[in-house]
């Protein structure tokens, strides 16, 4: 098996989507402790996808870790019926925190397994980032997540109890 390139640009949405699938396979392969999901409504990714909650739960694990940021979830719970079951089936290891107060923008759009890999997207409009192994790329983006982790607030809650 060849060594995965260090660093790839990120030019489209298929683009995207691709790397996506090929960064959550990779941390399934690797045993990834932890994983970090950030965006500002998960608008853009395949979560409702039959093989991305596939490979979501070749991962999980008990004693893994996965932080969800938004800055809001509310467009997760319409449009991603399969991806909200996986979370109430695994709600043991996942962190879902909401940014309600942070400006346009200021969520990045972010897959990060640390010492693994990061995802990036830097522009959303036109689809451009980078799928990254170096580790300069995982400190920073580590720290963001940290920073942004901090001023969050819990949300998007495995089940909802009704009156």
């Amino acid at each position: 098996m060849s060594e995965a390139p260090r660093y790839r640009i990120i030019q489209s949405r298929n683009e995207f989507h691709a790397a996506l699938r090929e960064a959550l396979d990779e941390v399934g392969q690797v045993g990834s402790r932890e994983l970090f999901l950030c965006d500002e409504d998960f608008a853009d990714w395949p979560l409702g996808d039959a093989d991305v909650i596939e490979r979501l739960s070749r991962w999980a694990m008990s004693h893994r870790r996965l932080t969800l940021l938004a800055q809001s979830f509310d467009g997760v719970v319409r449009h991603y019926p399969r991806f909200v079951a996986w979370r109430r089936q695994w709600s043991h290891i996942v962190d879902a925190r909401a940014l309600e107060e942070a400006e346009p923008g200021e969520v990045p759009t972010l897959l990060l397994a640390p010492g693994v890999v990061s995802l990036r997207l830097f522009d959303r409009v036109r689809v451009r980032g980078s799928l990254s192994h170096d580790p300069a790329d995982d400190i920073r983006d580590r720290e963001l997540v940290t920073a942004i982790w901090q001023r969050g607030a819990e949300a998007f809650p495995a089940t909802t109890l009704g009156l």
